[in-house]
């Protein structure tokens, strides 16, 4: 669980679960399953063959019985590119057809397909009919406008955006709310959150000639009995430009009771152009010499001893990190002895590579 949150503090990774949760709601689910693409309306040529072939037929015999040439025409055009070949293979018996009938049919076409000269066109090609041209079995109607009917692409793609939009709310919720601090119910604020203005004393000095200022400078304590500690601070460059986040959190605790005794703290380095987050894990004097707990940690990051003024280095690809140790007190009772923290406060100070 803590690798996943790890890997969701970058917010690429975030989208791109959201995305997919979305996508695997949306398509299979919704676009598939619960809501598919019903087709309505199709024209003839999403038929198959022998229906085709029947169709082709019935509009032959719809010739026959109101002679209108461009109505057959316009009902072969349905068909596509079909309608040409089944018309020139057709043959005498072909839906019941004879060689004049079949005659006749080519010819009335060919008249629709290639539009005359006004002068050439006669009474007896432009023969008026009272009688409008239908299928058989097919209803007189008056014509209508085409609908525009709803796209159903245009539902699945909201219900994505919508889908998204939910997943990483609650990707937010569950796993990164807790990064940001907010409110913090019987959690315990001796001195709220110390600013950095607090220590100016203890600040680091980093104006000397040879030393190059770091773009920005944090300062995060814990104090015993805030068991929800988890500092985070967003690393801007002087321009305003996102450059990542760093923050330190509790790694380990030992013992058991309320309040929560911390063993070991976690200090981590975000770099938005780099593919991994840097975790550091500072642990007290005895979990450092307890080999149980050193190896059971060393898989949260690189294992650190924390001493006063001790200095951790954290490097990613454009980023430098130095973790300084501003202030620290061990707790006393019926743990070992330096085995859990009862004050630490570090200074955070962040330098482009």
């Amino acid at each position: 669980m803590d690798k996943i949150q790890e890997y969701l503090k970058r917010p690429l990774i975030t989208a791109g679960v959201g995305f997919l949760i979305g996508l695997i709601i949306g398509l299979p689910i919704l676009g598939w399953g619960l809501m598919p693409v019903k087709w309505t309306d199709a024209d003839p040529s999403y038929l198959r063959a022998e229906l085709q072939d029947d169709y082709f037929c019935m509009v032959i015999h719809s010739f026959m019985r109101t002679g209108d040439s461009l109505q057959a025409k316009e009902r072969l055009e349905e068909l596509g590119s079909i309608s040409e070949d089944k018309l020139s293979g057709l043959m005498p018996g072909d839906c019941g057809l004879t060689i004049t009938d079949i005659d006749q049919f080519k010819m009335a076409l060919g008249m629709a397909q290639i539009p005359l000269p006004e002068e050439i066109i006669t009474e007896e090609s432009q023969e008026p009919t009272s009688e409008v041209a239908v299928l058989p079995g097919e209803e007189v109607s008056e014509p209508k406008e085409e609908k525009s009917g709803f796209n159903p692409f245009v539902l699945v793609g909201v219900l994505c955006f919508v889908t998204l939009l939910i997943g990483g709310a609650l990707v937010y919720i569950f796993f990164l709310r807790k990064r940001e601090g907010g409110s913090l119910p019987e959690r315990v604020k001796p001195t709220q959150q110390p600013e950095l203005d607090t220590y100016e004393g203890l600040s680091s000095d980093y104006s000397a000639p040879d030393q190059d200022v770091p773009i920005t400078q944090f300062m995060s304590t814990y104090v015993s009995g805030d068991d929800l500690f988890d500092d985070s601070f967003s690393i801007d460059s002087p321009s305003g430009e996102f450059l990542g986040e760093c923050g330190v959190g509790i790694s380990e605790t030992i013992g058991v009771g309320e309040p929560k005794k911390i063993t070991a703290f976690e200090v981590w380095l975000f770099d938005k152009n780099d593919i991994q987050t840097v975790t550091k894990v500072m642990m007290s004097q005895h979990a450092f010499d307890d080999g149980a707990i050193a190896s059971r940690l060393a898989s949260k990051g690189e294992p650190v001893l924390l001493e006063p003024g001790g200095r951790v280095i954290l490097e990613t690809a454009t980023l430098l990190l130095e973790a300084r140790v501003v202030d620290m007190n061990y707790g006393q009772g019926a743990l070992p002895e330096n085995s859990f923290f009862d004050r630490l406060t570090l200074e955070l100070a962040v330098w482009p590579k």
